[in-house]
């Protein structure tokens, strides 16, 4: 069965990374903006631009604060009091990344990070970046601990080392905020007696992170959390860094001087400030001049931190142009060719074929050319869950019971902490309205049941239109009409047995004769559905309906008999006597008394059919499919094959969405039962 539980998600691409591209890409390709990975080149921009507007490390500001004119967000401006109390929307935190094994491999570069915690908050504020609180540091500490077994320390004990004498190389690489905060801590780590050479490059945070997780280095310096891709990207390289939260830094917002409307912004002005063109496009009290953003570029962890807090950074919060951007980046044109083929990008426009070709296979006859010259175009809800599909990947790596959920959280955090550093660890429930409504998917983590919902229910329909006037017209002839001689009993006998027959059977039966002797009319060719009658094909609903109409006929057959025998003879006496004819009797009175037992046998055969599995294989239920049926001639699955396919699949989620569409089979079976109960209450009231 289902359950509420915790899982862990592991994607093979961040999502929350490609929305945050996105945006930073609008953010570096607005007009009149012009990024650099060197704050200094930024200040030098702004101060000599009257229009010129940025954001910028604290310590930079306060370096040239003479020079630049300090913004306030939403009233606040920052400093020490507004960014450790979480007033100011722009206060982030600051890290350094290295490895246990690089720490114990080299005593330098082991030294100068135990003398970088112990000082940090000592030196900090000097530099012009606030302190880490006593919790964050305790942890850091408590990491480098752990990373020192050696030394014996117990948690709550700090063992500072002195760093006279001490040789080798330290390198660091990163965040050019950090760099002014390294390049003092590492004057003051030479200064009290460190006897060997450093080197300190700004780089920006991705960069940085890159060349650490390339071995190029043994430090990064990062203004934001490292990424889940480079999390991956370090441990494929046999890295497994561990995180040292060292100080706060809190975001300054800077104009040139000369501007004298701009004092305050809230959110949104400042969300469309670096997007707009002119000041009067974001409030019209402004100036109507162009507005000219100093940006630090795309390696910068600072341009991630300023994108993931103003802006959504979600993928379902994208435009479909966004969104077919961040696609095209990432699979092959052939990928895209065929996905565009299935269904368009855009009305207008092509994103991955040429239009002549695209003219060209659009000219050719219908039952040969592509889906998407004649499917409308794939909404952005679609793209999402496309980019989902075959760009994220996410994958459910481990999954915890209900009450381990519940009661052992904590646990669960440092056990996957350790285990999936870069995992994704989500309270999840699988039978939810999105799994109702999506369509199947080879990612059990986007799969759904929609198509499988509306194939067995075309099914069911077409097994009720066939075997219920045959049921119970059958039913009648045998406890109306039939006479009770050889050829009745041996009829009668054959339907009773037919009631035991092994489903496979009915399968085989539908095989041979739906499927391929009648296979002109199951596949849609005798009414011209179908262009070329060679390639018909009788795999269809009306195949799968027939089938599964004859294999509950005899159970059908039997409830309405045992129905009609329920009717009292002295009934059928009554209306002959006032004259009525055998069939006027039968169907005024007979059968109305009969009915509500007649319905809920036929439901009951119903449920039975709803469940059945085999029969379907065999006439050819398609085991994935992602197109929904839209007629009787379709290609289909159904909910017994859906939960058979997902059960057979070697992956752990796909288990649990078996069990989740379990459910949604048992709740179509309750539904129907529930619809016997009700028919049979009001046609006996009618009676």
């Amino acid at each position: 069965m289902t359950r509420l539980a915790i899982v862990v998600v592991v994607s093979k691409v961040d999502p929350e990374r490609l929305a945050l591209d996105a945006v930073e890409a609008d953010l570096l390709t607005a007009p009149n903006t012009i990024s650099s990975e060197d704050d200094n080149d930024l200040v030098a921009g702004i101060t000599a631009d009257p229009n010129g507007i940025g954001f910028l490390g604290n310590a930079y500001y306060q370096q040239n604060r003479e020079r630049l004119k300090l913004v306030a967000v939403d009233g606040r401006l920052p400093d020490a009091q507004t960014a450790v109390s979480g007033e100011y929307v722009l206060d982030r935190p600051l890290f350094l990344y290295t490895t246990a094994e690089i720490m114990a491999e080299n005593q330098a570069t082991n030294v100068f990070v135990n003398y970088l915690l112990t000082h940090i908050n000592e030196e900090i504020e000097q530099v012009g970046y606030l302190p880490t609180n006593a919790e964050d540091l305790a942890f850091s500490q408590q990491n480098w601990i752990k990373a020192n077994p050696d030394l014996g320390l117990t948690p709550g004990q700090w063992a500072a080392i002195n760093p006279a004498g001490i040789v080798g190389t330290v390198s660091l690489a990163g965040s050019s905020t950090l760099f002014p905060l390294t390049q003092h801590m590492l004057a003051q780590f030479t200064a009290d007696g460190y006897e060997g050479t450093f080197s300190n490059e700004s780089l920006g945070t991705t960069a940085g992170l890159a060349a650490f997780c390339a071995g190029d280095v043994d430090i990064a310096a990062a203004s934001r959390p490292i990424q889940s891709d480079e999390f991956e990207l370090c441990r494929a390289n046999g890295r497994f860094p561990q995180e040292f939260r060292i100080g706060t830094d809190a975001l300054a917002i800077v104009a040139n001087p000369q501007n004298d409307f701009l004092n305050d912004v809230t959110q949104a002005e400042l969300q469309q400030i670096f997007m707009a063109e002119t000041w009067a496009d974001v409030n019209s009290a402004w100036s109507a001049e162009a507005i000219h953003r100093y940006v630090p570029g795309a390696d910068s962890g600072t341009l991630d931190f300023f994108a993931e807090a103003m802006y959504d950074v979600e993928l379902s919060a994208l435009s479909s142009e966004d969104l077919a951007r961040i696609l095209a980046a990432n699979i092959t044109v052939g990928r895209g060719r065929a996905l565009e083929r299935e269904q368009r990008f855009f009305e207008n426009a092509l994103l991955f074929e040429s239009p002549d070709i695209w003219n060209e296979v659009c000219a050719a006859p219908a039952n040969t050319r592509p889906a998407g010259c004649t499917a409308p175009v794939r909404t952005q809800e679609d793209m999402v869950d496309l980019l989902m599909a075959d760009v994220v990947k996410p994958d459910v790596v481990e999954t915890y019971p209900l009450f381990e959920s519940i009661f052992q959280r904590s646990q669960i955090q440092q056990h996957v902490a350790d285990v999936y550093p870069n995992g994704d660890l989500q309270f999840r429930s699988w039978l939810t309205a999105k799994f109702i409504s999506d369509p199947q998917s080879s990612t059990p983590e986007l799969a759904g049941v929609r198509t499988a919902i509306l194939g067995s229910l075309w099914v069911i329909g077409i097994t009720i239109l066939f075997s219920f006037p045959v049921g119970v017209g059958a039913a009648i002839y045998l406890e109306e009409y039939a006479t009770d001689n050889r050829l009745n009993r041996i009829l009668q006998t054959n339907i009773n047995n037919l009631a035991g027959v092994p489903s496979i059977i009915y399968g085989m039966l539908g095989l041979a004769i739906f499927v391929r002797a009648m296979e002109a009319l199951t596949s849609g060719a005798m009414f011209g559905l179908v262009a070329d009658a060679t390639t018909a094909n009788g795999r269809t609903i009306l195949s799968a309906g027939l089938t599964l109409g004859l294999l509950i006929l005899p159970l059908l057959i039997i409830n309405s008999q045992e129905a009609l025998r329920a009717v009292p003879h002295s009934l059928r006496q009554a209306g002959l006597a006032l004259g009525a004819t055998k069939w006027q009797t039968t169907w005024h009175h007979v059968l109305p008394s009969a009915l509500p037992g007649i319905l809920t046998g036929t439901i009951l055969a119903v449920s039975r059919a709803l469940g059945e599995t085999a029969p379907l294989v065999v006439v050819g239920a398609s085991t994935f499919i992602a197109l929904d049926p839209s007629g009787p001639f379709s290609k289909f699955t159904t909910l017994p094959i859906q939960i058979y396919q997902w059960t057979s699949r070697p992956q752990a989620e796909f288990r649990n969405i078996a069990a989740a569409a379990i459910l949604v089979l048992l709740i179509m079976l309750l539904t129907l039962n529930a619809t016997a109960v009700y028919l049979r209450n009001r046609y006996s009231v009618r009676a």
